[in-house]
C-alpha cells in the first residue's frame, strides 16, 4: 500500500501512518499476500499397530536435587495408548547409562 501511495501522495511520517492503518484494518488483514513459499502436502504418521511398537522421549532437566541425588526425569511415552513412564534421572548420564 505505501509503494502505491508514495506514486502519488507524500506527507511527514506517511510509512508509519500507513504501516498503523493496515494494522488496524480488518479488510487488509484478511487480503494480505502471504511472504512463504506454499507447504507440501501434509502426511500424517502411521499410527502404530501395538502399544509401545512406537515410543517417544523427552527429558525434563533443571530440577532441584532429590533425596536419591536425581535432578533429571527421562519421560518415555507410547505413541499409541498415551502412557508414559517417568524415570529419574542425572542430567551427568551419559548414553552408555541411560540404554
Amino acid at each position: 500500500m505505501y509503494r502505491d501511495l508514495r506514486q502519488y501522495f507524500w506527507w511527514n511520517n506517511m510509512k508509519k501512518d500507513v504501516a498503523e492503518y493496515v494494522d488496524k484494518c480488518l479488510t487488509c488483514q484478511k487480503v494480505r499476500a502471504e511472504h512463504q513459499r506454499p507447504v507440501g502436502e501434509l502426511r500424517p504418521l502411521e499410527i502404530p499397530t501395538w502399544k509401545w511398537d512406537s515410543i517417544s522421549m523427552d527429558f525434563v532437566m533443571g530440577l532441584p536435587l532429590s533425596a536419591s541425588k536425581k535432578n533429571a526425569i527421562w519421560v518415555i511415552a507410547d505413541r499409541l495408548t498415551k502412557s508414559a513412564h517417568f524415570l529419574p534421572s542425572k542430567d551427568t548420564w551419559g548414553v552408555e547409562r541411560l540404554a
